[in-house]
């Protein structure tokens, strides 16, 4: 197998490969459906560039347009207008089978009455690839899916993981310009569902090749992706990193969808250096940081993610330091070994959920009923769109 090559990101757009060509690109394409005799949009009007060598993964809620989108990457569906290109070339219209693509379902699709070895060379057979080449090619690929000495198997006798795996080998030892993953992990258990997710970036990264990835699952998302786009309603709400989204919630939306966040707002009391701070009560204000667009008297909302947050029992002395600071009361408290987790009502009118991690030189966990004060540094508040 010639060794893959990786794309160069370096100075290039997200997407796009040092010949400016991405290995995936969507121009204006959008999808709908017919449904009582009306025309209802499944994805919208989209715009979007998949890099070489990139793991990129499409997260929303069922009914988002995820799996649609992908499935016109596959040539599975023709868009309704737009164009779908391949490495450049536009293959709308083009049937699946003519696409230099492959895809891995959640059922993994192997063939019973063939062992691990006749089911990954099937497609080369098919291709008529010689025999000596199907079979150092089959064991390079179960080689890098860690399968070598399985070669005997049948699927009856694998392990859920280990079937994931065989059908990764098959779609993978073709050398397919891009893989695509509709939730393949969707049928495993969760502890070996975290096992595969790391196997999974291995392998895409051992291999190379483009995959994109389909998924609810925003765990999975953010443990294996380069690049995520967050679907809502057949619309891209954001594009970014991992760390990027996470962070920094574009959308009311995002800051829900991905992980647990708290959401706040409130009218501007007064700017300065850079920072807005929206006052509650005489003690209670949170600081924001915020562009020059933003003035006193405007009203914002405001994400906090819940490991930002401290939890103290008395009056913290940040309140006095420029940080944000609300008081408020416990309502809940959820114990989960690595951390307690607090739903605490404050006095901006909002519930807010803290995650206190529980190490050993941990002051008493506070209980239901119990005044406390939540703090954390103006760095973690951040400004989203409503």
């Amino acid at each position: 197998m010639t060794t893959p090559q990786h794309a160069a990101f370096s100075g290039q757009p997200p997407g796009v490969t040092a010949n400016g060509t991405p290995a995936i690109r969507f121009a204006g394409v959008h999808k709908n459906y017919l449904s009582h005799g009306e025309s209802v949009p499944a994805v919208k009007p989209m715009d979007l560039a998949i890099g070489q060598g990139e793991f990129f993964s499409l997260l929303g809620p069922s009914g988002c347009g995820k799996t649609t989108t992908m499935r016109m990457i596959a040539g599975f569906e023709e868009p309704s207008g737009g164009k779908v290109y391949l490495d450049g070339q536009d293959v709308t219209g083009v049937a699946p089978n003519k696409r230099d693509v492959n895809m891995v379902f959640q059922s993994y699709a192997l063939f019973p009455h063939l062992n691990t070895y006749q089911n990954v060379a099937f497609g080369l057979e098919r291709k008529k690839v010689g025999k000596a080449d199907i079979k150092r090619r089959v064991g390079e690929m179960l080689d890098i899916v860690s399968l070598t000495g399985m070669e005997k198997r049948q699927p009856r006798e694998m392990s859920g993981g280990q079937q994931q795996r065989v059908a990764l080998a098959r779609a993978l030892v073709n050398h397919p310009r891009a893989l695509l993953l509709d939730e393949p992990l969707g049928a495993l258990d969760l502890k070996l569902r975290q096992q595969m997710q790391i196997e999974l970036k291995r392998i895409q990264r051992e291999v190379g090749i483009t995959f994109v990835y389909v998924t609810h699952d925003q765990g999975e998302a953010l443990t294996m992706s380069d690049r995520i786009a967050v679907m809502n309603a057949g619309v891209i709400e954001q594009l970014g990193s991992p760390r990027e989204i996470y962070e920094r919630p574009a959308t009311r939306f995002v800051a829900g969808f991905i992980g647990t966040s708290n959401l706040v707002d409130g009218h501007v009391d007064r700017c300065e250096n850079g920072h807005a701070l929206l006052s509650y009560t005489a003690q209670d204000r949170v600081v924001v940081p915020v562009g020059s667009s933003v003035r006193p008297g405007d009203k914002i909302e405001v994400s906090v993610r819940p490991e930002k947050i401290d939890l103290h029992r008395g009056v913290p002395p940040v309140a006095s330091t420029g940080g944000s600071v609300l008081s408020g009361v416990v309502n809940e408290v959820v114990y989960h070994g690595t951390s307690t987790n607090y739903t605490v009502a404050t006095a901006a009118g909002a519930d807010f959920t803290v995650f206190d991690q529980n190490a050993s030189n941990a002051e008493d966990l506070a209980d239901r009923g119990d005044r406390v004060f939540l703090t954390w540094a103006p760095q973690h508040s951040y400004m989203i769109g409503v």
